[in-house]
């Protein structure tokens, strides 16, 4: 017990308050080395004010818990990979920080009526569509792992499309319902595919680990603009879909059925300023 602070003690050499060590014992981001069973007083190592210091800087950073644990526990042996660990959160997080730069930019032209120059004027036009057979894959899933399950999604359907005809058409993701960080959809990747009766039974043979379907979806018309690889990332896509929709509403038309993004190019070739996707709503006819 000699050689342990108080809690009071051990606040002031680590300059936090008595509160915030209370806090992250809570939170298992930083336990007392001893605990009166009798009165609850917590002490501390000596050994322990750099670790106090360092959660507390990282929660300054608005790091989460998991993350911040996940950091302080490869200190040791000598800080490298704990150094690697907050390099990749920073990235992400800057990521995160131009995204919503971004955005703050396009609602302010939003709320004072200015079209936001950095969108540029989107062309809008209409095409037909023949009815076509897919191969579904739907999920509730928020905006940050979008991305990473509509690639999963459609690089499963496009396999699966080799024993059902082929694919025959673009792949695209419908809408059901709004996906962004409060809203989690569902979405539903599609891979138009040859042949009907072969889907379905590749469907019920390979398809219940991911809930795999078929549908027939019939002729149509959509209203689209086209948009590059840089343009499909958030907030710049909203933009797209926006000009759509006044689109259909100034001309009278009548949405009839939810958006999509139809990827009709090489995702990975392309570069930020090649097209990759429509950007569509189906209007009746």
């Amino acid at each position: 017990m000699d050689d342990l602070l108080t809690i009071g003690a051990f606040a002031a050499r680590a300059r936090l308050s008595a509160k915030a060590l209370r806090l992250y014992d809570r939170l298992g981001l930083l336990a007392p080395a001893y605990v009166d069973e009798v009165n609850g007083y917590r002490y501390y190592g000596a050994d322990q004010v750099e670790h106090a210091r360092l959660v507390a800087l990282l929660r300054r950073l608005d790091m989460p818990l998991a993350r911040i644990a996940e950091i302080v526990d490869a200190v040791e042996p000598d800080g490298t990979l704990a150094a690697e660990r907050l390099a990749a959160y920073w990235a992400d997080a800057e990521e995160r920080f131009a995204s919503q730069r971004t955005l703050v930019a396009y609602l302010r032209g939003r709320l004072s009526g200015k079209e936001p120059a950095m969108y540029g004027k989107f062309t809008v036009e209409t095409v037909e569509t023949a009815p076509q057979v897919l191969l579904t894959e739907s999920r509730h899933t928020l905006a940050d792992e979008l991305p990473t399950w509509i690639g999963a999604s459609l690089g499963r359907l496009e396999e699966g499309a080799a024993a059902c005809g082929g694919i025959t058409g673009a792949p695209f993701v419908v809408y059901h319902s709004e996906v962004s960080m409060e809203s989690d959809g569902p979405a539903e990747s599609c891979v138009p595919v040859g042949d009907e009766s072969a889907a379905r039974v590749w469907a019920a043979e390979h398809g219940r680990a991911w809930e795999t379907k078929v549908r027939v979806e019939p002729a149509g018309r959509l209203v689209y603009t086209r948009i590059t690889k840089a343009q499909v990332a958030h907030p710049q896509i909203l933009a797209a879909f926006e000009a759509v929709e006044r689109w259909i509403a100034e001309r009278g038309l009548q949405v009839a059925g939810p958006c999509r993004e139809v990827y009709f190019a090489d995702w990975d070739a392309a570069g930020p300023g090649d097209p990759v996707c429509d950007v569509a709503f189906p209007v009746a006819s």
